[in-house]
């Protein structure tokens, strides 16, 4: 089995392509050097390199490439939105679409989203993190109805804040306390725990998971 991983130097995109490899996956693991996932063109870049390193079989995508900005909305830079908007939302689209053909000739095509919480919820002060992650949600919920005729699923992962870069900055102006106050279980989840949920919707047991998050939020939700 042949698999893409986005975002994978460190963090979720790293303990993801880690537990992929693990369970017997030959795993295409993309960052920045390997093409401007923000751009058309480094996304087929992406999608064609592991193409041609897999002789053109591809059974499954990871999208999971992103950063966070944190800013009031009247202070918001305009730039930062476009970027967000552009690899948090347009690129899992432009990622799906190169590869479509080549997961449909797949004896089983999956095509997982990272998300977030924020895709299920609001924070201040994140418009631009938190439309893109609503927005993957729906564009979720079409590759799945669109991927059924030909054998492709669609899923996303929902994590509350995991112990990342992306978070560790947060916390430089936060606590934890007030970061983890939505949450019902006081922790940070590991990479390891979301890559865990992502090797089970990759694999056989999570085949019937399309169209639909598997969340992870240690209880945001259940308020």
């Amino acid at each position: 089995m042949n698999a893409l991983v986005t975002g994978a130097a460190r963090g979720i995109g790293a303990a993801i392509a880690e537990r992929l490899a693990a369970d017997g996956w030959n795993v295409h693991a993309v960052d920045l050097e390997d093409g401007d996932l923000s751009t058309r063109e480094g996304n087929r870049a992406v999608v064609d390199a592991a193409l041609e390193r897999f002789d053109g079989s591809l059974d499954a995508v990871v999208a999971n490439a992103g950063f966070q900005h944190v800013s009031p909305l009247r202070d918001f830079p305009e730039d930062q939105w476009d970027k967000l908007q552009a690899l948090l939302l347009t690129s899992p689209f432009l990622l799906a679409k190169y590869a479509w053909d080549a997961l449909a000739a797949s004896a089983d095509g999956r095509f997982l989203v990272v998300a977030s919480v924020h895709g299920l919820v609001a924070s201040p002060f994140k418009a631009g993190y938190v439309a893109a992650k609503h927005g993957v949600l729906g564009l979720v919920k079409v590759l799945a109805l669109e991927g059924a005729e030909v054998g492709i699923s669609a899923s996303a992962l929902c994590p509350a804040y995991v112990r990342t870069a992306i978070v560790e900055a947060q916390l430089e102006n936060r606590s934890e306390e007030e970061l983890l106050a939505p949450q019902a279980v006081k922790r940070l989840l590991e990479p390891a725990e979301v890559a865990a949920a992502a090797a089970f919707l990759l694999g056989p047991d999570g085949r019937s998971v399309t169209g639909a998050p598997l969340v992870l939020d240690l209880g945001w939700t259940a308020h």
